[in-house]
């Protein structure tokens, strides 16, 4: 599980316009909470990885992704992660996944 003490500087972002944000949002929630610490509600998730977090939230056509890590190759590791299962969900609905790097 992930420490709320560590220091999370690497950051990225995507929005991904769907029309089904919530149920991917649960799914992945669920998928990845048979290993690791996993929430989530109708609106908000969070995934909690060894190496980093994945916060996500659901908008109108819209699921966000935020994920943290503590290093370049960490954060590289969990956009894959999150996107390569989120696009094998949405089999039904190619989705689009662009991640936007930024600072915490």
């Amino acid at each position: 599980m992930m420490a709320e003490s560590v220091a999370t500087k690497f950051t990225s972002m995507a929005r991904v316009p769907t029309t089904s944000p919530a149920r991917y949002l649960g799914q992945l929630c669920k998928h990845f909470a048979h290993k690791i610490p996993a929430t989530h509600d109708a609106e908000s998730g969070r995934i909690e990885f060894p190496f980093g977090l994945c916060e996500l939230a659901t908008g109108k056509d819209v699921l966000v992704m935020c994920v943290s890590a503590i290093d370049p190759d960490s954060l590289a590791r969990m956009e894959d992660m999150i996107g390569s299962h989120l696009t094998r969900f949405a089999f039904r609905e190619p989705l689009e996944v662009a991640w936007t790097r930024g600072e915490a």
